[in-house]
């Protein structure tokens, strides 16, 4: 397993309210859909979060959080996440808000 089971089950405990969640395995990591959009997932040394661009610049002031650049470059609208950042409380309920408000934002799918 490329990613840590432990910050996976965080995400399905912090999902555990949400009714149209699907789990996706992408990339060697595990990807949580919302209302058939990526909203987070976990991978090797952290996890990431699809914040969206309009929400980028606030994600990116918490402390763990920079841009992601999966392939290589930017990716605009998602957030990368260190495994503490993840693991933190407080970091992962605000990275969550965030990625839920872009989700909800979206017609479902």
């Amino acid at each position: 397993m490329a990613y840590d089971e432990g910050l996976a089950e965080l995400l399905r405990s912090d999902l555990a309210d949400e009714t149209r969640v699907e789990e996706k395995h992408m990339f060697g990591g595990l990807c949580f859909m919302l209302n058939g959009h990526m909203l987070c997932g976990v991978h090797k040394g952290g996890g990431m979060f699809r914040v969206g661009k309009p929400r980028a610049k606030e994600a990116l002031t918490i402390e763990g959080v920079s841009e992601m650049a999966f392939t290589g470059r930017k990716m605009g609208g998602l957030v990368d996440v260190t495994d503490d950042a993840l693991s933190d409380d407080t970091r992962r309920g605000s990275l969550m808000a965030l990625a839920r408000a872009n989700v909800h934002s979206l017609p479902p799918r």
